[in-house]
């Protein structure tokens, strides 16, 4: 054991130097030395088989859809042990995972597996909402992504770095990436991480040109998609692969309203499935557009969409589902692939033609013609065309062509623009207004040629419509009485947009041009200095300005409540007081906090003050006042209707009539104030003959001296009738076996007489005893 451990500390040591000699070798170039049979040494390719480490990965596992806790402990524990396996992969030095990805077969087949069967984004709505299971997914996610992104990087930094062509040649012989891989990993990873995965795609094609190729063959199988879906429903469009005559004999072949329901869901998930992904492979690397518009693609997508689409929509709405609920996620998916085969043509049409238009490339006639050409070919195609024109409205893309293109055929746009109008009656639509756009004045020829009078579309300033009806109806705002789509800050910015260029027009007849043509502002430049604008537009003043906009009254300063200008009025104060403002039902006040509060003897205890020396006469020296000697001045009429009965009040009878009580201050308000000093004298005074207090309004007496009075006659009483205390009983005695005295025996024999039993015995003594009292009849 210890000769092993000392040959792998050899291999580590040696491996160690020999890659730092190779530095700034490519990883393909490189050799490494190791120990060979019989302690020889010999030499290998970094690259080589042997120096992959066993270790075998888990196939991974969907999460459960039932929730039950079996199958979920059952996934974490395989998730655990794809995330632990990836991050160790991950770890690895530069050389060490290459030769684990190359030559490890169940690295490939777990890598694979997840592509295959981990949820899509619809399909993560309908699994349980776990958060373990969500967190555990969340991060198998993020490993595998980061394990495609360190296999599609060939150089990861100035030492660790594989040859390009070779990388390319790694990558396309061992099937780390193929076309199906790359097509999962844009719908699996695309939303949040595009630019990445763009980089990550770009460069295994840039690399391994043979991609390209591959995916020029893989066209026609997506094209096979949708062959099999009409297939499935029976229908047959043209561009379609050729079909067998079906014989006479031969049964019907099922739509999409008599097959099965499980039938119709199956149709319904994969093209779901199949749209979201050549969606995200196009949108994310739009280099393969180009091959798909070359092998008519756009074609056949149209075809395809106006033939299937109406007919799985009837199905999915006239059909009885068993399950509401299914039937809502069949019509969620179905407009959800709808919304995506129409976004395809869109990218096929913006990357192939609109892109180099945009970018000034040569033959920009060429790619106009071909634009032209395509939106004709969607004519025929009512449905689609008017899908497309909903979400990409044709108009902007025909008025970026005239700017761009300025020799583009007008008769050609007007008939366009009229066949894409008649496309939404066709189906049975209406436009939105939003889309709605005037058509400018195309020339005399154009129109007289065409028979389309493009003023006659034009709305003059104040005019209306039943569209415009819809939109004033929607609309949040209005300028000068007409409703205005755009919010204040963009019309502003319309407005100085066009001042800039054209600083001699007032704001009054910009506004007017701009509601004419539907707040287009480069057809309101292009028209008015090529001066073609509308006879009501022409007949305005050019310097109109802008009219004032008028004010709206205030209803606050009209209106009239029982509660304005109070504490809590906040339209006319700006602080109140938010203490007084609780919600819900008021917290009351503790009992005990409310007799605590000794607020209101604060308040007497001054008023008592006042009144604590009485006296009957005072006598107010010459030049001094009542002030002088604390009293208040008497201002008032003095009423002397009575002063006669008071005669001899003063003499020195002493009448009871007539003598006054002193005032004395409650006795809570004199212990809170008086000192302790005072107290103490108090209390000796106490002692003295009750004669001394003779005079005093004693309405509460001490209970102290009540009880020790009580006591005193108490005692007074026992002693004149000679009462002996009765001695205390002792029941317990002595231990055991030191014997007991008298005392505790007749104690005992007391306690066992005249304790009460449990029954009848005690009853019948008690009874016999009334019965010789004569209180029970015989």
């Amino acid at each position: 054991m210890y000769l092993e451990f000392c040959q792998n500390d050899l291999l580590d040591k040696t491996q160690r130097s020999e890659v730092m000699a190779c530095a700034r070798v490519p990883l393909d170039e490189q050799q490494v030395t190791v120990p060979g049979p019989l302690g020889r040494e010999r030499s290998l390719p970094a690259l080589h088989p042997e120096r992959k480490e066993e270790r075998c990965f888990v196939p991974y596992k969907p999460p459960p859809e039932d929730g039950s806790p079996a199958v979920v402990e059952e996934f974490l524990e395989y998730a655990r042990f794809i995330i632990e396996d990836l991050e160790w992969l991950l770890a690895l030095p530069h050389d060490k995972f290459w030769c684990q990805v190359v030559f490890d077969e169940s690295l490939q087949s777990c890598l694979d597996s997840y592509l295959h069967h981990a949820p899509r984004s619809l399909d993560l709505a309908a699994l349980p909402s776990s958060p373990a299971v969500a967190e555990m997914q969340r991060s198998v996610h993020k490993v595998v992504f980061l394990t495609f992104l360190r296999m599609a990087t060939h150089k990861e930094s100035k030492e660790s770095f594989l040859t390009p062509s070779v990388f390319g040649e790694i990558i396309y012989e061992n099937f780390l990436f193929d076309i199906p891989k790359i097509l999962d990993l844009c719908v699996l990873f695309g939303k949040g991480n595009s630019q990445l995965l763009h980089k990550m795609i770009d460069n295994i094609f840039t690399q391994q040109p043979s991609y390209y190729s591959d995916l020029d063959e893989t066209v026609p199988t997506v094209l096979q998609v949708f062959d099999s879906v009409l297939e499935k429903c029976g229908l047959h469009c043209e561009g379609a692969t050729a079909m067998e005559p079906m014989k006479l004999n031969a049964h019907k072949q099922p739509t999409a309203m008599t097959m099965s329901p499980q039938d119709l869901v199956d149709i319904l998930l994969y093209l779901c499935d199949s749209t979201t992904t050549i969606h995200a492979f196009l949108d994310i690397f739009p280099a393969a557009c180009a091959i798909f518009y070359s092998n008519g693609f756009l074609s056949r997508l149209t075809s395809f969409y106006e033939t299937v689409v109406p007919d799985l929509e009837n199905a999915v709405k006239k059909r009885n589902f068993d399950d509401k609920g299914l039937q809502d996620d069949l019509w969620k998916r179905l407009s959800h692939s709808c919304r995506k085969m129409v976004e395809m043509a869109h990218l096929l049409l913006h990357h192939t033609c609109l892109q180099p238009i945009l970018e000034g490339r040569e033959n920009m006639q060429t790619f106009a013609e071909d634009l032209l050409q395509h939106f004709t070919s969607f004519l025929p195609e009512k449905r689609f065309l008017s899908d497309y024109d909903e979400q990409f409205p044709i108009s902007d893309d025909i008025s970026l062509l005239h700017q761009a293109v300025p020799v583009i055929d007008e008769t050609r746009t007007s008939y366009l623009l009229q066949g894409v109008e008649s496309a939404w009656e066709s189906v049975g639509r209406r436009k939105p207004p939003s889309q709605i756009q005037p058509k400018a004045n195309q020339g005399a020829a154009a129109a007289s040629s065409a028979g389309f009078n493009p003023q006659n579309q034009v709305r003059e300033p104040g005019e209306g419509s039943a569209r415009g009806a819809e939109a004033m109806l929607d609309a949040p705002r209005k300028e000068n009485g007409v409703v205005c789509p755009l919010s204040e800050g963009e019309l502003e910015s319309l407005l100085s947009c066009i001042s800039d260029l054209l600083p001699d027009l007032g704001e009054g007849f910009l506004l007017a041009c701009l509601e004419a043509y539907d707040y287009n502002s480069e057809l309101v430049i292009n028209n008015i200095l090529e001066d073609r604008l509308t006879p009501g537009l022409d007949k305005l003043d050019r310097a109109l300005s802008r009219p004032v906009k008028e004010e709206i009254p205030n209803v606050l300063s009209d209106r009239s409540n029982v509660f304005d200008d109070d504490e809590f009025d906040v339209f006319r104060r700006d602080q109140v007081d938010m203490s007084r403002i609780w919600k819900g039902r008021r917290k009351g006040e503790d009992p005990r906090e409310m007799l605590n509060d000794k607020r209101h003897i604060e308040e007497q205890r001054a008023r008592y003050q006042t009144y604590e020396t009485v006296v009957d006469e005072v006598v107010i020296e010459p030049g001094q006042t009542a002030a002088d000697y604390g009293l208040d001045d008497y201002d008032d009429e003095y009423d002397d209707t009575y002063d006669m009965n008071q005669i001899g009040a003063n003499d020195l009878d002493r009448d009871s009539v007539l003598n006054r009580r002193p005032f004395t201050i409650p006795q809570i308000l004199r212990r809170a104030n008086k000192p302790e000093e005072e107290e103490e004298g108090e209390d000796e005074e106490e002692g003295e003959p009750l004669q001394n207090n003779v005079n005093r309004d004693q309405f509460v007496q001490d209970p102290a001296l009540l009880r020790e009075r009580a006591e005193a006659r108490r005692a007074a009483m026992h002693q004149r009738r000679g009462f002996r205390p009765e001695r205390t009983s002792n029941v317990v005695g002595q231990p055991k076996g030191q014997g007991q005295s008298t005392d505790t025996f007749l104690d005992r024999r007391k306690k066992e007489a005249n304790k009460t039993r449990v029954g009848n015995h005690n009853r019948r003594s008690m009874a016999d005893r009334k019965r010789n009292k004569g209180m029970i009849p015989s």
